[in-house]
């Protein structure tokens, strides 16, 4: 007879006013979720509002120009020389990272928008910056869309939910976690983040 394994569940989740005071006091973020989700775009609002290094897993870590992944072992090298600083946010989600990640984040942030709009998300950054590489991309990375990616994204939340929470409870089990599900959350983050502490 087959066993069946109750989900994990995150017990540092923390409703929106109370991540929004706690990430003012941050300074070590991690930003999470599926491609196309917004990480990226928040990750870098909160770099500029409290003066953190913006840390693109993307662009500093996984790819080499033409994309090409870097080696893991060399990733795993980069991550930890970058976390070594006293202020970042770092954008990029990457589960089999967290254990040298999570032990020095102060705060995640978990993008888990709904699949069509990271579609959506997707598909209009493509239309932006088509035949050309974004800022927050390696050199020689020129954006690009293909059904893989679309399959990626659109079975990231029943693929790679499982595993995040899993890593996160392992890894990070007192480290506040803030789900966004929505990209109205997003923007009354942003606008409690605007304020006085």
């Amino acid at each position: 007879m087959e066993q069946i394994v109750a989900p994990q569940v995150l017990s540092c989740t923390v409703d929106m006013n109370e991540g929004a005071a706690l990430l003012k006091k941050a300074n070590r973020i991690l930003v999470m979720g599926c491609s196309g989700g917004g990480k990226s775009t928040l990750s870098q609002k909160i770099a500029a509002r409290f003066d953190l290094t913006y840390i693109s897993v993307d662009r500093d870590i996984l790819w080499l120009p033409g994309w090409v992944q870097r080696d893991k072992t060399e990733q795993r090298s980069l991550i930890l020389s970058m976390i070594e600083g006293e202020r970042w946010v770092m954008d990029g989600t990457n589960p089999s990272t967290f254990d040298i990640r999570l032990p020095r984040t102060d705060f995640v942030i978990w993008v888990r928008m709904p699949r069509l709009l990271c579609i959506w998300g997707a598909v209009s950054r493509w239309l932006k910056w088509i035949g050309r590489t974004r800022p927050e991309m390696a050199p020689g990375c020129k954006e690009k869309i293909d059904w893989e990616f679309l399959r990626f994204i659109w079975t990231f939340e029943e693929k790679f939910t499982p595993r995040v929470v899993a890593a996160l409870v392992e890894h990070g089990p007192d480290v506040p976690v803030l789900q966004l599900k929505s990209r109205g959350e997003m923007r009354q983050l942003l606008d409690l983040l605007g304020r006085p502490a």
